[in-house]
């Protein structure tokens, strides 16, 4: 690189150097004058007047100069152009050459300025493109895409919010917008509003306030403090609020004691504490499902698979009490048919609750389990058609349930088991409540209520046939009787 910038460099200064060793141009006129008559007025015009001839002299030099710069041939201007481009891309060894090859000081000052002012601008870019400046020192056109970022495949967010905003609201055309036209000015003398008497004592009194406060013996630099002061009051940050916890904890306490010293809270209602729902700080719910899911329970609104998941437990219930209540009334009656005193038929009972206790769906069955096959027979089609519907209702719940709160299916052979269980431990007192109920009365030993015949000693319902004593024609008592006593004169 440093090789390529010498070589350079020195066909750069055999090019350039010639001008500079020749004879400096004259200075010519516009007209179309001769050089020999410019030449002999000027050098006699600066005998008599040397300042003249000083200042014509540094005129010369200047043009000379531009006539230099003009003399570059094609060639000169392009080794100068690659000097400069290796002097920005070549780094030092760019810089090294430039001193190396021996060019003239105001050459190396000017290339090195180039240098200089291609740093600074290629540092601070983005300020130059900010401010409308262009490399050359121009000002950009409007609408330039200098200040922006380069394309990295992917839209950053001020500019999409820029873009969306300026599809969603397009802005008018200049023919369409319109200039803001101030109101009508009404130049009539209006009368001042009607004051009441109370707003009229009211005002009075706070003007009685200010001036005693005025004349109240302050100084002119106490009142302005106090005006100032007064003013501060309704700025908005007129008051210090503190920007910790424990320093807003203490200001909620220092308002809390001021309220109390005034005796605010003495007139409030006492009841229960306010209940708090747990789930409000648990970190493992979401606020906004804790939110929805409280507007929906205050509402009572329940999504459709809730609505479906109420209505099969509901028939869940009713299916499994119904069968566990028809189970021990059948076992009551089989056990107690066996014969035996009370407490022999509880004891027996009491024996197969126990072997159910201990019995497991793993392990073999034993004959200690009390088990009816005529009844599960008898009972068969009603429990399949009763599953069946069960099981139509959950795979109905299962399609719109979420994935955890799903249900497994019912089935004939566990419901039974279930049942078995849950009715052996109440067989004993069932047998106990049948044998101990009173005549007439219903199973849970609730009395029935009598007939008419029953309450009359007619019979008609198992009853005791009652004794009925007929009394004498003379001690009828009829309607003649009545109303003999009711005129009867006392």
């Amino acid at each position: 690189m440093s090789q390529c910038g010498r070589s350079i460099s020195r066909q750069l200064c055999q090019h350039c150097q010639r001008p500079l060793r020749s004879v400096p141009r004259q200075w010519y006129s516009t007209s179309t004058g001769a050089k020999t008559s410019g030449s002999h007025s000027a050098s006699t015009h600066a005998k008599e007047d040397p300042k003249a001839s000083e200042k014509d002299q540094s005129t010369k030099k200047i043009h000379t100069k531009d006539d230099k710069a003009e003399e570059l041939g094609p060639m000169a201007r392009r080794l100068q152009e690659a000097t400069e481009e290796a002097l920005l891309t070549g780094g030092r060894a760019g810089r090294q050459a430039v001193e190396d090859a021996g060019f003239s000081k105001d050459l190396k000052e000017k290339l090195l300025s180039k240098i200089a002012d291609a740093k600074f601008q290629n540092e601070y870019s983005s300020a130059f493109s900010q401010a409308g400046i262009s490399s050359t020192g121009t000002p950009n056109p409007v609408g330039s895409f200098g200040d922006a970022a380069p394309w990295t495949g992917q839209e950053s967010t001020p500019d999409a919010v820029r873009r969306m905003l300026e599809d969603s609201k397009k802005q008018l055309s200049p023919e369409l917008r319109r200039k803001y036209q101030p109101g009508p000015i009404d130049p009539r003398i209006k009368r001042t509003p009607a004051v009441s008497a109370g707003q009229r004592l009211s005002a009075a009194r706070d003007k009685a306030t200010v001036y005693s406060s005025n004349n109240s013996g302050l100084s002119d630099a106490e009142r302005e403090e106090m005006k100032r002061e007064f003013r501060e009051r309704f700025e908005p940050a007129a008051r210090a609020v503190p920007a910790t916890l424990s320093g807003l904890a203490a200001l909620a306490n220092e308002r809390i004691e001021n309220a109390i010293a005034r005796g605010q809270f003495k007139n409030i209602p006492r009841g229960t504490g306010v209940e708090r729902d747990t789930r409000a700080d648990n970190p493992f719910i979401d606020t906004t499902e804790y939110l929805m899911n409280k507007m929906i329970k205050q509402q009572d609104l329940v999504p459709p698979w809730i609505e479906k998941q109420q209505d099969l437990v509901r028939e869940t219930t009713a299916f499994r009490n119904q069968l566990r209540t028809a189970w021990l009334r059948h076992a009551a009656r089989m056990l107690a048919a066996k014969g035996g005193s009370l407490e022999d038929q509880v004891a027996r009972a009491d024996a197969y609750a126990a072997a159910e206790k201990a019995h497991s769906p793993t392990a073999a069955a034993t004959s200690r389990l009390f088990r009816d096959p005529a009844w599960e027979a008898a009972e068969s089609k009603y429990l399949t058609l009763a599953v069946e519907r069960l099981n139509s209702m959950t795979r109905s719940y299962n399609l719109m349930a979420p994935e955890l709160a799903k249900k497994p299916y019912y089935s004939v052979d566990r419901e039974l088991q279930r049942c078995y269980a849950a009715v052996a431990p109440l067989v004993g007192r069932e047998i106990r409540d049948r044998a101990l109920k009173l005549p007439g009365s219903n199973v849970r030993g609730m009395t029935k209520a009598a007939g008419v015949l029953e309450k009359l000693g007619g019979g008609g319902g198992g009853g005791d046939a009652v004794a009925v004593h007929v009394e004498g024609d003379e001690k009828a008592y009829g309607m003649r009787e009545f109303w003999r006593d009711l005129w009867v004169k006392k």
